[in-house]
């Protein structure tokens, strides 16, 4: 029997039939899912020094648990010392197993080690995705804290499949994501 990660299988049975009933859908396939996680990290300080962007790319995809892709610089910007096409920024794109296992991580381990953490926010972006702006890497337990030599933030996306906000903060509230008013039923 090949592995399911615990909250794929809490999707398929627990969250979908919960949602079915909560907006009177009648197909299993109406029920909005989770597509992909999107991690992204600008790492604009790259510019002055090279050994940055490597230690960043090293670091998140211990995180992720695959390589990130480099995003270049579209055009020159004199005032920021920056040429065209120099790395900037690194992303991450976790789908299907990999996107599970993160999610729990992230829900489970990282975001409780934030100080002073209250919940996130619920601002959604109106077409049923979420971003989650992380302000320092060091809150996931796969980065050692003395190898740092660079604090960065990073965003964490996650894109639904929900046409409206409420289907999607119902569909990621049943995840454990833990909203700072999540209304309990």
């Amino acid at each position: 029997m090949e592995y399911v990660p615990t909250l794929s299988k809490k999707y398929k049975e627990e969250i979908i039939p919960s949602l079915m009933k909560e907006f009177g859908y009648t197909s299993v396939m109406q029920a909005p899912k989770l597509q992909k996680i999107v991690i992204n990290q600008g790492v604009g300080q790259a510019v002055a020094d090279k050994k940055i962007i490597e230690q960043a790319a090293l670091e998140l995809a211990q995180i992720a648990g695959q390589r990130p892709v480099q995003s270049l610089s579209r055009k020159d910007i004199s005032n920021f010392k920056l040429r065209k096409h120099v790395p900037i920024g690194l992303k991450v794109t976790l789908r299907r197993e990999r996107m599970y296992e993160f999610l729990e991580r992230l829900i489970n381990i990282s975001l409780p080690r934030i100080r002073d953490f209250k919940g996130i926010n619920e601002k959604l972006d109106g077409r049923g995705n979420y971003t989650l702006g992380i302000q320092e890497q060091i809150i996931f337990p796969e980065i050692d804290i003395d190898k740092i030599n660079k604090i960065l933030g990073m965003e964490i996306t996650f894109v639904t499949s929900a046409n409206t906000d409420e289907e999607a903060y119902a569909l990621l509230r049943s995840f454990g994501i833990p909203f700072k008013n999540a209304k309990k039923e």
